[in-house]
């Protein structure tokens, strides 16, 4: 029986803050796949290498973690004043399922040299020495984002002596600005409060402040929940019990935020909202065996994606601590020591990560004007990737 050969795709696999993922031209894509729909979503999975029952991803690009299981694809902007349209795919490990429901601030730092590189930003735009700022339209989530990338000789500078908490070498420092990063319409607090009671049935009922800030976020006290806010991956990834608690009480907030209208539609929507937890600062050891002192934070936070404790902090996760951390009032804020704030520096499993924000209220609303962070990218590889021609047509 003879087989499809194989077809190849311009691709290239970047590093973007503590995740990887791979990246596109709208335009080098087959035609098919140019466009939103399951030919789309069929050639991300068979190129990350999902669904695998194995949970490994070895027959694809992915890396069988929530941070390397990601897909971006870019296109000349469309919108006014920007450089270049972002859109992000998280693709399921175990599942044939590619969610679109947000954005990854992580992969964020990736995307102006990626639009740089290729040809996405105008040449008029990028100096020969210094940096330039590229203006991103999220897809996703319809929001502006701002990066400043490093240019030398007029090409972009990778390499560098900035060090990130949860990436093991040190890069070029990239500063990311995520403007009004309320994510979607509607309140920056859907529920109208600051916290709230979220009722989970078989688990209680917790204090819980939810924010619609970089991304959905349901944040936790971290005692109220049985934790410290120290802990590290193992801790909770090999507690499969942990691991249902956590999805019940994402599946409620969502609900309760008006993300889903009921919880059986959580499952078809992994990305978000996102579960977090804080505490007041502790001394701990990271999970690269750096000793982080209580006197260097503000705060410890622990955050869950795509099912499992993550290894540092998504950046989008940590637009939302930033943003709930200047306002008083939240658990985040009042972890932190509470008052007003316009920075906050927490701890996460890999290390510290500072982050700021500038939050006002609006007509009795609380609205963000914008979030700022550094972090680095650079290029693993680039080329072609490859997957078997007779993948789109099943």
């Amino acid at each position: 029986m003879a087989h499809a050969p194989q077809i190849k795709i311009p691709a290239t696999y970047m590093r973007g803050g503590t995740s990887k993922g791979m990246f596109f031209s709208l335009t080098d894509l087959p035609e098919a796949a140019q466009v939103a729909g399951k030919v789309r979503d069929d050639l991300l999975l068979r190129i990350i290498g999902s669904p695998d029952p194995y949970g490994k991803q070895t027959d694809g690009m992915g890396g069988a973690t929530s941070s390397t299981s990601k897909t971006v694809i870019l296109s000349k902007s469309e919108q006014p004043d920007h450089d270049v349209d972002y859109l992000f795919g998280q693709v399921a490990i175990d599942r044939p399922f590619v969610d679109w429901s947000g954005n990854c601030g992580n992969l964020t730092a990736a995307v102006g040299a990626f639009a740089i590189s290729k040809g996405l930003v105008d040449q008029s735009r990028i100096p020969e020495n210094g940096l330039c700022t590229v203006r991103i339209w999220q897809a996703n989530i319809k929001k502006t984002i701002v990066a400043h990338i490093p240019i030398t000789h007029g090409e972009v500078q990778e390499t560098g002596d900035f060090e990130l908490d949860g990436v093991t070498f040190p890069a070029a420092e990239v500063e990311v600005e995520f403007m009004d990063p309320s994510d979607g319409e509607g309140s920056m607090f859907p529920t109208g409060n600051l916290v709230d009671d979220l009722e989970v049935p078989g688990v209680g009922t917790l204090n819980a402040s939810m924010i619609n800030a970089g991304i959905p976020t349901i944040f936790l006290n971290a005692e109220e929940i049985g934790y410290t806010g120290a802990e590290l991956q193992e801790a909770i990834n090999g507690d499969a019990e942990a691991l249902t608690k956590f999805e019940t009480i994402r599946a409620y907030g969502a609900v309760k935020m008006g993300l889903i209208q009921d919880i059986s539609e959580a499952a078809a929507r992994q990305h978000t909202p996102k579960v977090a937890f804080v505490a007041r600062p502790k001394d701990y050891v990271s999970s690269s065996g750096k000793e982080v002192q209580s006197a260097d934070i503000d705060l410890l936070v622990r955050a869950l994606s795509m099912g499992k404790l993550h290894h540092a902090m998504m950046g989008t996760a940590a637009v939302a601590i930033g943003t709930a951390a200047a306002i008083p009032g939240t658990l985040v804020n009042l972890a932190a020591g509470g008052g007003s704030r316009s920075a906050v520096t927490f701890g996460h499993p890999s290390g510290t990560l500072k982050v700021g924000a500038e939050a006002k209220l609006v007509d009795g609303d609380w609205a963000a004007t914008k979030a700022i962070m550094s972090r680095s990218a650079r290029v693993l590889m680039e080329g072609w990737v490859r997957i078997p021609g007779d993948a789109l047509n099943q």
